[in-house]
């Protein structure tokens, strides 16, 4: 067996740590988590959508999500109601509020990103962005079943 510190998984969690190390503090200043954030993030590119979808494309857990859209409608950034086609299914928007949050924080959103392109540089941090999508797609059909060895071997 590899060794730990030189596996996929924590090789990938480091990575994302030294990252979101970046972004933080400026979540903080405006009240919010990286889960938060997230599915501000992730409403803010479409009109409507789906809580299934939303916790599908922010990588969230249900109950977890459910909790998060809680707060957010609390504080008047989202807004939820049930589709018309379902009335068992909820549709999650962003409200204008979340979209002046938006943009309060895109400048210093892009300003991090500016600096980790500096620090990394533009050619490596896109092979690295095409490598990873390249590593999700490859994967994304794989089972673990289909990797994994037989009893009998």
């Amino acid at each position: 067996m590899r060794d730990f510190s030189r596996s996929l998984p924590m090789s990938l969690l480091r990575a994302r740590e030294a990252v979101m190390r970046q972004f933080r503090p400026s979540l903080r200043r405006h009240g919010l988590t990286e889960q938060q954030w997230r599915i501000l993030r992730a409403l803010s590119a479409v009109e409507a959508i789906e809580v299934t979808e939303l916790a599908r494309t922010a990588f969230l857990l249900g109950p977890s999500l459910s909790r998060i859209l809680r707060d957010l409608e609390a504080r008047q950034l989202i807004e939820r109601r049930t589709a018309k086609v379902d009335l068992r299914r909820g549709v999650v928007s962003i409200s204008q509020k979340g979209l002046k949050l938006i943009e309060l924080i895109a400048p210093t959103s892009e300003f991090i990103y500016a600096e980790i392109t500096r620090r990394y540089g533009v050619q490596r941090l896109a092979e690295l962005q095409a490598m990873l999508a390249a590593l999700e797609s490859s994967l994304a059909a794989l089972e673990v079943t289909d990797i994994a060895p037989s009893e009998d071997t």
